[in-house]
């Protein structure tokens, strides 16, 4: 998770030209990298392995009537190789088994691969649940298991 946060500040610098990142992630995100069960506690998170370590992350927890997926990430030296698809298709999976709701997202508008991703995989942009600038709110209304079929 760290790699992901610590990514995701730089991007963010970058792309909202915010003050530059110091390198040292923000109190919010601390809990989630020096305890990170108790931070996922309740929640599934599901890792890729590469064979010689993680090759990316993802997380999916109930969120009101809907499931909501955070933290997707892959590694750089993993990615084209279709982690992030597997990776999705076992968190739809678990929701599958778990009670079909919605399932839900954010992902910053700049990550054009991801939104690709997740429009594959059956999400479409919804109203925005988020206050925050070029956050896009993506949904997936409850369906049965696994990828829709053009992915297949």
């Amino acid at each position: 998770m760290a790699a992901y946060l610590v990514e995701t500040e730089r991007e963010k610098t970058a792309r909202l030209c915010g003050p530059a990142f110091p390198g040292v992630l923000p109190e919010r995100y601390r809990r989630e990298v020096e305890n990170p069960a108790r931070a996922y506690s309740g929640a599934a998170v599901l890792v890729a392995d590469s064979g010689y370590g993680p090759a990316g992350v993802i997380s999916v927890h109930r969120a009101c009537a809907a499931w909501e997926i955070k933290r997707v990430w892959v590694d750089p030296a993993s990615r084209g190789q279709r982690v992030g698809a597997a990776l999705l298709d076992a968190a739809l999976e678990f929701v599958a088994a778990n009670g079909h709701d919605p399932v839900r997202l954010t992902v910053w508008d700049w990550r054009e691969d991801a939104i690709r991703l997740y429009r594959r995989g059956g999400f479409v942009p919804v109203s925005s649940w988020e206050d925050r600038p070029r956050l896009l709110c993506m949904e997936r209304p409850a369906v049965g298991l696994g990828w829709p079929d053009t992915l297949r």
